[in-house]
């Protein structure tokens, strides 16, 4: 009888971004800088559109609930990935992993859902302007963002579960920068088809379905533009939509590229730029995107700047 000494693995080895030591301190200067963006820029819309009169509508509630997630998945990422620049070996313990992975998963899927409610909301207030009110109401708002939420935990936990159940024994560097399901399970010992079928079911599910609710909104918000007779309409009607569209045209961009692959052609190094991209370069693009092409979001933050200032001169 032959018996296997099997190391039961406790914690994991992150390889970053890279391994050149000359690009660690200038890539850790120009991470810190878009994570602090980020952050600052999340948190501000959340603030903003939860302080300011003029901005208690249906577009900003989900405007604030798309900056929690932004907020929520680029911390989940960010600061480890920070702390990678600075250390010679970033290790990661094998519950603090499946944390990160949890967290991650549950505020992503969110997002893209939270995106399909905000296109259908921009819908209802194009196409049907005078029932906006009263079909947009706060229960329905509460209710267009609640389901996301719980449909992410439900999606986080199980493939969280489904991924540290198999077993791993010995290797433990992880390609990436982060705990991700894909280079998790190249480190698994055990057959893994099962869980990359559900990866791939449920990744292309979602990506699929919120964004066929995003595409038939466009259409029928286009089509409504097509039949306006005013030129001023149509471009109100145009710069009510632009920044979303342009959010969900970058944000869903990436992850088809990311994860509607087989896992015969995946390549780690393309990932980890893509992953860059959709961790921590959208989160910070996206209040930056709002802000910038919305002129109640900055008389808010300008009148907001002001009161500040009034209190402390």
């Amino acid at each position: 009888m032959q018996t296997h000494n099997l190391t039961v693995v406790t914690e994991f080895i992150l390889m970053g971004i890279t391994d050149r030591p000359e690009l660690q301190a200038p890539l850790f200067g120009v991470f810190l800088i878009i994570y602090l963006i980020s952050l600052v820029g999340n948190f501000g819309m959340i603030i903003l559109t939860l302080m300011d009169s003029r901005l208690q509508t249906p577009m900003y509630f989900f405007l604030r609930h798309l900056a929690t997630t932004d907020l929520g998945y680029s911390t989940a990422v960010g600061p480890k990935m920070l702390r990678n620049f600075l250390v010679d070996q970033n290790t990661i313990s094998f519950y603090f992993c499946a944390i990160q992975l949890s967290f991650f998963n549950m505020f992503i899927v969110s997002e893209f859902f939270i995106l399909s409610a905000m296109s259908y909301d921009r819908y209802v207030a194009i196409c049907k302007p005078l029932q906006y009110t009263v079909i947009m109401s706060q229960r329905v708002c509460w209710i267009l963002v609640t389901i996301p939420y719980l449909y992410g935990i439900i999606v986080s936990l199980l493939l969280t579960i489904k991924i540290f159940s198999v077993s791993f024994c010995g290797h433990n560097v992880i390609s990436h920068f982060y705990c991700d399901g894909l280079p998790l399970l190249f480190l698994a010992c055990s057959n893994t088809h099962e869980i990359e079928v559900i990866i791939l079911i449920l990744s292309a599910f979602n990506l699929l379905s919120s964004l066929l609710i995003v595409i038939l909104s466009y259409l029928f918000i286009l089509t409504a533009i097509l039949r306006m007779n005013s030129a001023e309409g149509k471009r109100k009607a145009f710069s009510t939509c632009g920044s979303h569209l342009t959010v969900v045209i970058v944000f869903y961009g990436t992850l088809i590229f990311m994860y509607l692959q087989p896992m015969s052609i995946h390549s780690f190094d393309a990932d980890k730029v893509t992953s860059i991209f959709y961790t921590q370069v959208i989160p910070m693009l996206n209040p930056l995107i709002y802000s910038l092409r919305n002129k109640d979001v900055k008389d808010a933050f300008k009148n907001s700047v002001d009161k500040l200032l009034n209190i402390v001169l």
